[in-house]
């Protein structure tokens, strides 16, 4: 009954919200975050396996909270690329233009671990992410100009190619702070027993990140769109602005450890967390242990199959439905899911964030290997299924595809790269590891970027091409499902190592 009551606040936002999207659209956006938050907020407020006080909860809640949005608006300042390339006319940025310059700001950013991975482990969390929100800012504003400056010159062969290609290329090096500070602090915050949960309140946040990136960036388009047309500009100064002031709050609010913030510190349970000396390591060291660990390397094969996947239905979903026409009309103003989608991804990411740390923690006693199993499983249903749709012409399954594929592999990304990172890396080496992971995800982020866009050149005067888009998606799914499996029983022990 008192968690009944608890919920009332929640059930009455979800029922504003439900009118406000009905009638409202703009505002709906605006309101959602704040459903969310609330949401994940009352989920968090359930889980206290291993009975933390009320004052260590609270201070835990708004230190991850500051955390978690930082890292919601770096998506947002991240993939507003996706939404703005798909209203530049074709000589300003074609598809293949965009998938270019993805391409190459996903590779920098999965190299960039390599440095910023132990930088993080060396100056906490804290600071490596107001450095990756300032930079990232700073990015984002020299693209907003950039874009201005071309859109409104008399230059008809204005390009945004290479201005964008070494601009996007220097974003997305700050944006891979953003992975390793969330879980170099949280690692210290979140017993291994917490963190299956963790786990989908990372997923969470990532997809409250892709919602601000597509629908907060389409409000923003609607809104500043004058009668010359859209001005894209606004869709880079606007996360450029909202990443100075979370610079500003994560200064004065987040604490990298429990005993930075007036606490006890404590033993988290995952590997190393039973050492008493800290053993001195060069990065070269590290990365030699973190890429000799065979949990990890698994992991790593894992992540990048789901950079593949992820960023290949969440990018070209939206091509996808930008060029497919039924009756005349592009699915992506007549199918439900594709005309939300960044709701759809927001909803697809919290469900399969929390359904993997669900079954995790209280099916599998923590072990993450069996969620990721299950998740892949399914995209190789789903998958496989999509190579059919999209030959048959079977559009109207095209869109619940898109929202179940991206269930899938926003979870098992959040329980790999959010919650494993930390569980077999330990407080000491948690972002590195976190770091070598996410980057391997953008590797494969960066590789299907480039691939597919040269794969669907053309796609857009010939529809038959967009064929070649699921079949090649369906090998990594068959990658991840072997290698899930093969991490069925691993959990990390104290020492550091796997067992298995």
């Amino acid at each position: 009954m008192k968690n009944l009551l608890r919920s009332i606040p929640i059930f009455i936002l979800i029922g504003i919200e439900a009118v406000l999207y009905s009638h409202h659209r703009d505002i709906f956006v605006g309101v959602l975050p704040i459903v969310v938050i609330s949401i994940i907020s009352y989920l968090y407020s359930l889980n206290n396996p291993v009975n933390h006080s009320r004052a260590f909860r609270i201070r835990s809640y708004f230190n991850w909270l500051t955390l978690g949005l930082t890292y919601a608006f770096l998506y947002m300042g991240r993939y507003n690329l996706t939404k703005a390339s798909s209203k530049f006319s074709e000589h300003l940025m074609s598809e293949s233009d965009f998938g270019t310059i993805f391409g190459i700001g996903a590779i920098i950013y999965g190299v960039s671990f390599i440095v910023n991975g132990p930088l993080a482990d060396k100056l906490g969390g804290k600071k490596t992410m107001i450095i990756g929100a300032i930079g990232s800012s700073i990015a984002n504003l020299i693209l907003g100009i950039i874009t201005y400056k071309t859109m409104n010159s008399s230059n008809a062969n204005a390009s945004l190619f290479w201005p964008f290609v070494i601009v996007y290329a220097i974003n997305m090096y700050f944006q891979s702070f953003g992975a390793v500070s969330i879980v170099k602090v949280n690692a210290a915050w979140f017993h291994i027993k917490e963190r299956g949960v963790f786990g989908g309140i990372f997923g969470t946040l990532i997809s409250l990140g892709i919602f601000l990136a597509f629908d907060l960036t389409g409000m923003i388009l609607r809104e500043t769109k004058g009668t010359d047309g859209f001005h894209i500009w606004w869709v880079f100064f606007v996360p450029a602005i909202i990443l100075v002031i979370m610079a500003i709050l994560d200064f004065f609010i987040i604490k990298d450890t429990p005993g930075e913030a007036g606490f006890e510190d404590f033993n988290t349970g995952d590997a190393g967390a039973d050492e008493t000396e800290e053993i001195k390591e060069n990065p070269l060291q590290l990365y030699k242990r973190i890429l000799t660990h065979p949990i990890i390397l698994i992991m790593i094969i894992i992540e990048f199959s789901s950079g593949v996947l992820r960023n290949g239905v969440m990018h070209w979903g939206v091509h996808f439905a930008n060029d497919i026409k039924i009756a005349g009309v592009t699915l992506f103003k007549s199918d439900i899911f594709f005309q939300n989608w960044g709701l759809i991804l927001m909803i697809a990411g919290i469900s399969g964030g929390f359904l993997a740390g669900f079954i995790s923690d209280k099916f599998f006693n923590s072990r993450r290997g069996p969620s990721a199993f299950f998740l892949y499983v399914g995209m190789f249903i789903g998958f496989s299924v999509m190579v059919f749709a999209v030959r048959m012409h079977w559009y109207g399954l095209m869109g619940f595809l898109a929202f179940f594929l991206s269930l899938c592999v926003i979870g098992v990304h959040g329980m790999l790269s959010g919650t494993a990172s930390m569980d077999f890396g330990g407080k000491k080496s948690a972002a590195t590891v976190a770091g070598v992971i996410d980057g391997f995800v953008y590797l494969g982020t960066g590789f299907q970027s480039i691939a597919l866009g040269a794969i669907l050149k053309g796609a857009k005067h010939d529809i038959t091409i967009w064929n070649r888009w699921p079949i090649f998606l369906v090998p990594f799914t068959l990658i991840g499902l072997y290698f899930t499996w093969k991490i069925w029983n691993a959990r990390p022990d104290t020492k550091g190592k796997a067992s298995h």
